[in-house]
């Protein structure tokens, strides 16, 4: 049978083209997508198409995002702890350089156990590597929450970032193969949602704490909070469906399937569960260890996997050297810089900006598609830092080794009102566009090299962090701050060109797909026909089961 044949008799027989609400109605709707025409031979798999997704998924995803919000929340603290230790750290205050130092041990963690994180996620299972990184999380909370050195609270943060590299890793992961095809981009926003509402929350008590005796060892502890949660409630809840499978665990993926897909009947669930068998199966190697190596040469060796990683690590290194993750690292100090006596208070409103502006990216990720977003939102991230370095060639100020220097009496200026206002519009742009669309990375690679693509990308994130965060206030230094922004801004134009020509859209496209649309280039043209055709369908099904709803409301009515 062809797979256009096969999706008819999937169909009831009907293409996707000639439903209508009323030919729609005996059509199992909860079914999605096989071919559409003969011309679109992307996909072979069948797929779910949910209403909406079910509460074992909305759990899985909660939970799994903890390990966003833990992400998100030492991203923030560290801003206001910076500030607030004073002389508690050898009796001394922290010159920049020992600020860089703290900052950057925990994305030099990040990216050594980043790399490592789907290999383990595919040895050990999604879930007992995420509760792992708990354990790492807690460790390095604890070190420095009891610090009086500046090592010491160097390596705390360095196991910190241990677990923080897992997490952001592996959440993603869990979530993108959790989640429905429709849903899974508003589904892997919520893991950066709760990234950004750790870093408000951070902002928030780092500013109410900044006035108590030891007020950043507070904050600090309360980091162990989500920590020690997520880890209890993940003793009571499944690991992934495709997880099982690798494992050879058909009957507890089958389990899985049916409760994360409620409108599926057994037959289908079985279907599936064989497809991605097969899948797996198709990895070279007879042990673990050789399907690994051999997993590794297939991420790099085959074209359209090689595609997917130039890909996934470009959004990532984007994300990074943009310069965003300095601002939230720093933004305390250089709030401070500019003349804000209360610089932590401050930072909640960019913190705010993220959360509120990530909360809207939610709701439209799906509908506008990842590639347009990024498209419409990087040139709002251009102006705003070139209006930041106007503001700050006009505000005229210097940074030496341990403090900034302003011209005047010191107090805020209008010239600083501008610079807060450019890094507010900056950061609602970020927020919209690459804040979020690199953390979709998982849908880029097919089930045999998931893992391996996801922590290379994630390996490059932290790579930019660990290079940003020890050289931004040098930067400030030796190439002044209008330098510094401009230099963020040039980059910028550089990853619009990139994403232009190099991200295909795959907004509503299965996981399995993907690499189909890579076969052969990037194929930006062929993947928005695509994305369309699926969105097509989609509405067809929506504005079906509304026509089968009003029908029975009628016929409640009438009777």
């Amino acid at each position: 049978m062809s797979s256009t044949e096969d999706f008819k008799t999937l169909r009831g027989g009907f293409e996707v083209d000639d439903l209508s609400p009323n030919s729609q109605s005996d059509v199992d709707r909860d079914i999605a997508i096989k071919p559409l025409d003969d011309e679109d031979n992307t996909s072979v798999l069948m797929t779910f198409h949910n209403t909406k997704p079910s509460p074992l998924i909305i759990v899985l995803t909660i939970v799994s995002s903890i390990s966003g919000f833990m992400f998100g929340y030492d991203t923030g603290y560290i801003s206001s702890a910076l500030v607030a230790i004073g002389t508690d750290l050898d009796g001394k205050t922290l010159s920049y350089g020992n600020k860089e130092m703290i900052t950057a041990a925990t994305s030099l963690g990040a990216l050594i156990f980043a790399v490592f994180a789907g290999t383990m996620a595919d040895f050990f299972g999604r879930k007992p590597v995420i509760m792992f990184s708990n354990i790492m999380f807690v460790v390095g909370a604890a070190l420095q929450c009891a610090a009086h050195t500046f090592w010491v609270m160097t390596i705390g943060r360095f196991i910190m970032g241990w677990g923080i590299g897992i997490g952001s890793v592996v959440a993603p992961l869990f979530i993108g193969e959790i989640s429905p095809s429709r849903f899974r981009g508003r589904l892997t926003v919520i893991n950066v949602l709760c990234i950004t509402a750790g870093q408000l929350i951070a902002y928030g008590c780092g500013a109410g704490l900044v006035h108590v005796k030891h007020g950043w060892r507070i904050l600090v502890g309360l980091s162990l909070i989500p920590a020690v949660f997520q880890f209890t409630v993940f003793f009571f809840l499944p690991d992934t469906p495709r997880y099982y499978i690798m494992k050879g665990d058909l009957d507890k993926a089958a389990k899985v399937l049916a409760k994360t897909h409620l409108g599926a009947t057994d037959e289908l669930i079985h279907e599936k569960v064989d497809e991605l068998a097969r899948l797996n199966n198709a990895i070279p190697g007879d042990n673990v260890l050789q399907r690994t190596w051999n997993g590794i040469k297939l991420l790099h060796t085959v074209p359209s996997n090689l595609r997917a990683l130039i890909i996934a690590c470009g959004l990532q290194g984007i994300q990074q050297f943009t310069g965003f993750n300095s601002l939230m690292y720093f933004s305390g100090t250089v709030f401070e810089s500019i003349g804000f006596n209360d610089s932590t208070a401050v930072s909640i409103i960019i913190a705010a900006t993220n959360f509120l502006f990530t909360a809207f990216a939610f709701f439209i990720i799906d509908r506008v598609g990842r590639r347009m977003m990024l498209l419409l939102a990087i040139p709002g991230m251009i102006i705003s830092l070139i209006v930041c370095a106007i503001a700050f060639h006009f505000l005229g100020i210097t940074f030496d080794d341990g403090s900034a220097t302003v011209p005047g009496d010191g107090s805020i200026s209008g010239w600083g009102i501008v610079i807060i206002i450019g890094m507010i519009l900056y950061v609602a742009t970020y927020a919209i566009g690459i804040g979020n669309v690199p953390w979709q990375q998982s849908e880029l690679f097919p089930q045999d090299v998931r893992g391996f693509g996801t922590s290379f990308a994630t390996g490059t994130n932290w790579s930019g962090s660990l290079v940003i965060s020890s050289t931004f206030l040098t930067m400030l230094k030796n190439i002044s701050p209008p330098g510094t922004f401009a230099l963020f801004a040039a980059l910028c134009v550089v990853s619009w060109i990139f994403v232009f020509f190099c991200y295909p859209e795959l907004s509503n496209l299965e996981l399995e797909e993907t690499q189909q649309i890579l076969t052969g280039g990037f194929n930006i043209k062929a993947s928005k026909i695509l994305a369309k055709k699926r969105k097509r369908v989609i509405d067809v099904e929506n504005i079906g089961k509304a026509s089968d709803e009003i029908i029975e409301h009628q016929a409640l009515v009438s009777n």
